[in-house]
């Protein structure tokens, strides 16, 4: 069986496990104090520009997401996200298992639309009787979003605008930062990305890391005691060197966006490929997220050889998710685009 079923079914990159085991004798201070981290965040400031950033690993995307959020919010406060964002649909309640409602906003092919984002701020406050409701504290993305799709720089420049006149933090999911970098046709640099949020990760879990991810609080503003908090939601990891030492491989020679372009061409292939042979495409994604709508018939044919997913129905067919990874091989995508 050949898996596009997502992108962190394989176990690291090569690079990463090597380094692993050339390290695994040496003794190091725990819980992300050691030098591996220290040079990895040094990696992760000059890649995003911003030399007094804060920088912490975590263990996973889930918590990740939890504990920022939990950390920035106070307890009267809710996080905006639209409809279809992650913390929204498939984190199983993890926000609002902190005590923080997730409100929800439309969707647009998994994008926020910052004039929707300031009409509903606009709506709250302009409500006499705000103060019995769940306060917006912060605006969550995702960069690329569940469809696959990225952000426009003005997009993106409208939203932050919007958090700023609203004194909203503005936090970017990275889980598939990489992709989204790296697809044809985004005019967003890590450094303008880190320039218009006030805090975002470097997924590395789906971007060939074994696990963890890399947050980033670009202007030296993480909250008060934020390692403590990561403790408390138990995403600190006691052997921390295997983030530092991981992360520090994939910001050496951008190896983190090499392997993203790798992921994003072999999807492109295979976008072209659905298209040339008429299928419909659910959402016009750029990244190694594909969405294609498929009958029956077909999906019961290409399942004999082939692990993708079925997400949820549009008609009479089945909007199935095909995702490549940095470690998608092309005679894999060739198998695939035969089998059309």
């Amino acid at each position: 069986m050949i898996s596009f079923e997502s992108d962190y079914n394989n176990g690291c990159h090569e690079a990463i496990l090597r380094r692993l085991v050339e390290t695994n004798d040496d003794r190091a201070t725990g819980y992300g104090l050691d030098d591996y981290c220290a040079a990895a965040r040094d990696k992760v400031r000059q890649a995003c520009g911003k030399p007094e950033a804060d920088v912490y690993f975590l263990v996973g995307g889930t918590q990740t997401n939890a504990t920022v959020i939990d950390a920035m919010l106070q307890s009267y406060q809710g996080v905006l996200s639209v409809e279809t964002g992650h913390i929204n649909v498939h984190e199983s309640g993890a926000i609002e298992f902190g005590g923080h409602k997730v409100l929800a906003l439309p969707s647009h092919d998994g994008r926020m639309d910052a004039g929707e984002l300031n009409q509903w701020l606009h709506d709250f406050y302009a409500d006499p009787t705000f103060d019995h409701m769940v306060f917006p504290g912060m605006v969550y993305i995702t960069f690329a979003t569940e469809m696959g799709t990225i952000y426009t720089r003005a997009q993106l420049q409208a939203i932050s605008d919007t958090c700023r006149k609203y004194d909203l933090p503005l936090f970017i999911d990275g889980a598939r930062l990489g992709y989204g970098l790296m697809a044809e046709g985004c005019d967003i640099t890590l450094e303008q990305l880190a320039d218009m949020c006030d805090v975002f990760y470097l997924g590395g879990t789906k971007c060939g890391a074994y696990c963890g991810e890399a947050v980033v609080f670009p202007r030296n503003n993480a909250p008060a005691h934020f390692f403590t908090i990561i403790k408390q939601h138990g995403a600190l990891m006691a052997k921390g060197r295997l983030l530092g030492i991981q992360f520090d491989v994939l910001m050496q020679d951008d190896l983190y966006f090499k392997i993203a372009r790798h992921a994003v061409r072999q999807a492109m292939r295979l976008r072209e490929a659905f298209v040339a042979r008429g299928y419909e495409m659910y959402s016009d994604s750029p990244t190694n997220q594909q969405f294609v709508l498929l009958d029956q018939e077909t999906i019961k044919r290409l399942a004999e050889d082939f692990v993708f997913e079925q997400w949820f129905p549009v008609g009479d067919k089945m909007n199935c998710r095909f995702v490549t990874s940095w470690a998608t091989r092309t005679e894999d995508v060739d198998a695939l685009i035969s089998a059309l």
